[in-house]
């Protein structure tokens, strides 16, 4: 049985009784019932909404499922021929935050950085690493290192 139907239920049951309205009981009692046909219409009515609203968010939700399957289609069709580039590609980033550089957003300003025995923490550029030494400005030790792995990614 649904509310509705129960509260329909109740107000026949109340006046089967044929309480009388004029006394406080009756009164009280009709008020009552009188009340939980309001609520229950009102339930009915949220309900409804609820299922209404309910319906169309699906509809959205299968609308945005369909262009995303659609853009992200078409980005894989113009970017990557296949997964081994995709992957390629965030390698790349990996290796740029290591420590034999960091990539501040200008392609022509990489600043890479090397510590002495000494604890010193020291920046160049690339001009200083195609050189292919730098002298440590806290102890004065030369540092030498060559380019093999940053030439091969």
């Amino acid at each position: 049985m649904t509310i509705s139907e129960k509260s329909a239920y109740l107000k026949g049951l109340m006046e089967g009784l044929k309480l009388d309205t004029d006394k406080a009981e009756g009164k009280l009692i009709a008020a009552m019932v009188e009340l939980l046909g309001d609520i229950s219409k009102k339930l009915t009515d949220v309900e409804d909404t609820t299922i209404a609203i309910s319906d169309e968010l699906d509809e959205i939700e299968e609308d945005l499922d369909a262009i995303e399957d659609y853009i992200l289609d078409e980005d894989d069709e113009d970017d990557y021929d296949d997964e081994d580039d995709y992957e390629d590609d965030f390698d790349d980033e990996e290796d740029e935050d290591s420590e034999e550089g960091f990539d501040f957003g200008d392609e022509d300003t990489t600043v890479y950085e090397v510590q002495c025995a000494c604890g010193e923490v020291i920046d160049f550029d690339e001009e200083t690493l195609e050189s292919g030494s730098i002298v440590c400005p806290n102890c004065g030790e030369l540092l030498e290192f060559t380019t093999e792995d940053v030439e091969e990614e």
